[in-house]
């Protein structure tokens, strides 16, 4: 099963940790990464936007992205969420399983 990384963008440390704790016990991702502080700037609503955002990247299994993106959505606070997943192409073989073993499966 292919593994991916999914990049998404939150309001602040605390939006990102409680999208971060849904996914987690929801198994629809094994792991969360929080990292604060980050600017944005994007167009939106025809001006130029400067945001200060926090980064969550969940690590999950390409057949639950689907679930995620929906979850995320459900729960995020903004109305066009960043929620993109990135393919993982190799590394620790490991840790690739261990991803896996702790999501669900895609049939459940």
């Amino acid at each position: 099963m292919e593994k991916r990384l999914v990049y998404i963008t939150t309001a602040n440390r605390n939006q990102a940790r409680e999208i971060g704790q849904v996914l987690v016990e929801t198994r629809l991702a094994a792991c969360v990464n929080v990292i604060d502080g980050m600017i944005s700037m994007y167009w939106w609503e025809g001006k130029v936007q400067t945001d200060s955002e926090t980064v969550l990247i969940a690590k999950t299994t390409e057949a639950l992205v689907p679930e995620l993106v929906r979850k995320v959505k459900e729960i995020h606070s903004y109305e066009v969420p960043c929620v993109v997943a990135l393919p993982i192409v190799n590394g620790n073989l490991d840790f690739l399983d261990w991803i896996q073993n702790e999501t669900k499966s895609g049939e459940d």
